[in-house]
């Protein structure tokens, strides 16, 4: 799979998983708990891409810039 691809549909699926979320859970929503839910709905293909730094890294960027939580890095 592209990275470019990837990045498109991993910012679009972390708020469509962001918007399925409790409000208390939405206060620090967790990248591990987003590929366990990509897992199950079979997306996790687009976290098979090569990376200079690795695929969960990545994904792991674009989730928190598209929930507005690089402050966190």
């Amino acid at each position: 799979m592209a990275k470019a691809e990837s990045e498109r549909a991993v910012r679009a699926l972390a708020t469509t998983w962001y918007d399925t979320l409790a409000e208390e859970d939405r206060k620090h929503p967790s990248f591990s708990a987003f590929k366990t839910w990509l897992s199950s709905n079979h997306y996790s293909h687009f976290l098979n891409f090569r990376s200079r730094m690795g695929a969960d890294y990545d994904a792991e960027m674009w989730f928190d810039d598209e929930l507005e939580q690089t402050w966190r890095r």
